[in-house]
């Protein structure tokens, strides 16, 4: 079994699913500008990883909460990457990008059941992977800025 289910937890009124990773997640996305991540790139730090799409309100409410944890803390020990998650022309796809600030580096992905870091059952759908490079919690539906900090701390006291 590739994750082992740890518990369920409510924070800030969400539901964060946390697991336990046996190994480090590997991947190798290329974002709107042409620049490839990897695991590697953030070793280290903390990475969320949020796909969602143009036509989906939800995703585009949580937008601003993702932008602002970004640009709070990009320099420190947490990056967002966000993966578009829809068949749609990079043109209309950087134009929304542009039009919602959105800060952070943008993939552009092709719908599937699944991604390197887990099932997608759902629009928006977030997954936090730790600085050690495992996923270590997800989530369906709407985050925010709060969320995601209440999760770390969480997941931080569970792996101490």
């Amino acid at each position: 079994m590739r994750h082992i289910f740890i518990r369920i937890l409510t924070l800030s009124g969400l539901l964060y699913c946390a697991f336990a990773q046996a190994e480090p997640v590997q991947f190798n996305l290329t974002d709107l500008n042409g620049k490839t991540h990897t695991a590697k790139d953030y070793a280290g730090k903390w990475l969320i990883v949020n796909y969602w799409a143009t036509w989906c309100p939800p995703c585009r409410d949580e937008i601003p909460e993702l932008v602002a944890f970004h640009e709070k803390y990009k320099d420190k020990d947490a990056f967002v990457l966000g993966v578009d998650f829809e068949n749609i022309d990079d043109k209309r796809l950087l134009q929304f990008v542009d039009e919602s600030f959105i800060s952070y580096p943008v993939i552009k992905s092709r719908p599937a059941a699944s991604s390197p870091f887990g099932p997608i059952n759902a629009l928006p759908t977030t997954f936090i992977i730790s600085p050690q490079g495992k996923v270590v919690a997800s989530k369906s539906g709407k985050v925010t800025f709060k969320g995601l900090e209440n999760s770390i701390l969480y997941v931080k006291q569970q792996l101490e």
